[in-house]
């Protein structure tokens, strides 16, 4: 099971998972119960530099730079309604984030603030803020949030290039799993171009997977490479215990500074949208169409279930990923012609890209 790694407290009752999402099982809020009784729900601005570049640190080293510039999460939102009956009252949600910038911003995980009513920042010397929601990408699970602190506080972290990093690299951990502040963990950069499932349902490529140890608490929270610079987001652990498996999920740091700088600028993002489901095809290759939802940019065009997308514009579609990359590359109100293969015919359709919904 895939879950989001926020933990949450309620002084009502206990949490339920929350809904499943996506494939292969998809995302899931997970549920536990603290020795009191209360219970904890489990979710789970710099230039980009090459992540390779550079000469190791030691862990040691890496904390006590970084350590300052590392935060806990707190938020509290509106109760609701619990499989025991009841509700109301207040949640309360506990993550991970980082100073993006001397401007105030912080990064954190969509998921992490999602529904905040309030946002509390506390910094590793006890120092505590209120915080404002920028803007979020539920699309992206990134989240800016901004505090008024003064500038002695604020000390950003540096941001490394993702794509430079590599299978085997060294990576630190850092945040607050179970509300223990400050914790580092390490391991190494396990696989990349994975696939995770957003909270609104979308992919979400290229995530960085790590063995190090990244448990509930850790949303929000950077991941490290030698050099101690953020390559990641930690988002989400594949666990069928709820606990750490060894197998965590990071959002690309390319994608979160793409993401943060335009949340900073207008306080929203907006997404490429066709609005088909897709799957690969035989080994003509290109992308077949498996649904065709209702009332969106493809439906408009005429694409049916069964059409299999082999180019869209002057570029050949080799898979269903293809095809979502393709249309990610773009920005709504984006005209496309796709090539298609319907019933032993090829044709081309004019497509006019919407904006991607929020759930």
């Amino acid at each position: 099971m895939r879950a989001f790694i926020t933990q949450r407290a309620r002084a009502v009752a206990l949490v339920s998972a929350a809904a499943l999402l996506g494939a292969g099982g998809g995302a899931a809020l997970l549920s536990a119960l603290d020795s009191d009784g209360s219970a904890r729900q489990v979710p789970v601005a710099s230039t980009a530099q090459p992540a390779a570049s550079g000469d190791s640190k030691s862990v040691g080293e890496i904390y006590a730079e970084s350590s300052r510039a590392i935060v806990e999460i707190t938020v509290a939102s509106a109760g609701q309604a619990t499989p025991f009956g009841g509700g109301g009252g207040s949640a309360q949600s506990q993550g991970s984030g980082f100073v993006y910038d001397v401007q105030g911003h912080i990064i954190t995980n969509q998921h992490v603030v999602d529904s905040a009513e309030t946002v509390k920042v506390t910094f590793a010397d006890g120092s505590n803020y209120y915080a404002d929601v920028v803007g979020s990408d539920p699309s992206t699970d990134i989240a800016v949030i901004d505090i008024d602190a003064p500038a002695s506080v604020l000390e950003a972290l540096r941001l490394g290039d993702s794509d430079e990093v590599a299978v085997g690299d060294g990576v630190v951990a850092m945040g607050s799993p179970f509300g223990l502040e400050q914790t580092v963990t390490t391991g190494i950069v396990s696989a990349l171009h994975r696939q995770i499932t957003s909270p609104n349902n979308f992919a979400i490529d290229d995530a960085i997977q790590t063995d190090a140890a990244i448990n509930h608490g850790n949303s929000g929270g950077p991941l490290l490479d030698l050099q101690g610079r953020v390559i990641g987001v930690n988002s989400q652990i594949e666990s069928e215990s709820g606990g750490n498996d060894g197998v965590g999920f990071a959002v690309p740091s390319n994608t979160v500074q793409k993401i943060a700088n335009a949340l900073i600028d207008d306080g929203s993002v907006e997404h490429a949208y066709l609005g088909v489901s897709t799957q690969d095809a035989d080994d003509r290759g290109g992308a077949t169409i498996s649904e065709v939802r209702t009332g969106t940019p493809a439906a408009s065009a005429g694409l049916r279930s069964g059409d299999v997308v082999t180019r869209i514009d002057d570029e050949a579609v080799a898979s269903s990923d293809d095809l979502r990359r393709m249309i990610d590359a773009h920005a709504p109100g984006d005209s496309v012609e796709l090539t298609l293969v319907r019933g032993g015919d090829t044709q081309t359709l004019d497509v006019e890209l919407g904006s991607r919904p929020s759930s």
